[in-house]
């Protein structure tokens, strides 16, 4: 299945939307790691090219969690996809509002892709603004409680039956400069890793 092929068949796209252009075996993701925001070039995209800056962010997070991979074919065979909360590049320093809400549908029909799912990673806080606002939607209520990521990380959180990982932005430049961050982002991917390998 080619995700943005399926996609354009569930919701209108609008111009300027970024959808993950990726042939994948759906039944295939045990995980989907849910980034922050796409990149100003489709090219930096995770799935945009072995050079892209979101792919070698990405690899190198998996390689600090003892993971050896060199290609997002690598970690799609690891049974995880990745993607982004908001699909339409930011304007400004800060993710706007009205960017999350266009985005919203897109990754609610990107998620709902996947019926093997049992665990989705937040990358990042515009992440887990997300995934509440689909919650909400569905259930009513927030899922991911509005405290610091750090003190949420050790939490079991589930929704529907996936557990849900809160963990940092795994993109940027500072994401490998700031040290504990990767050492926690690595130890949340090891976590992810153990819960999709023991299923």
């Amino acid at each position: 299945m080619n995700i943005r092929r399926e996609l354009e068949v569930r919701v209108r796209i609008k111009n300027g939307i970024y959808i993950n252009d990726v042939e994948i075996d759906p039944l295939q993701i045990k995980a989907i790691m849910i980034n922050e925001v796409v990149p100003s070039y489709p090219s930096d995209d995770f799935y945009g090219g072995e050079k892209s800056d979101y792919q070698r962010a990405a690899i190198s997070l998996f390689q600090a969690a003892g993971v050896h991979v060199s290609s997002m074919e690598d970690i799609l065979d690891l049974g995880i996809y990745v993607t982004n909360a908001v699909k339409r590049p930011k304007s400004g320093y800060v993710v706007d509002k009205e960017s999350l809400d266009e985005s919203l549908p897109y990754l609610e029909a990107e998620l709902s892709l996947f019926p093997s799912v049992k665990v989705i990673m937040l990358m990042g806080d515009v992440a887990k603004k997300a995934f509440n606002l689909i919650a909400k939607k569905k259930g009513g209520r927030n899922i991911i409680p509005s405290i610091s990521t750090y003190k949420l990380r050790k939490s079991e959180i589930y929704y529907d039956g996936i557990r849900i990982i809160p963990s940092y932005i795994m993109t940027g430049g500072n994401i490998l400069i700031e040290k504990s961050k990767v050492v926690m982002t690595s130890e949340d991917i090891a976590t992810m890793l153990k819960i999709i390998r023991r299923i």
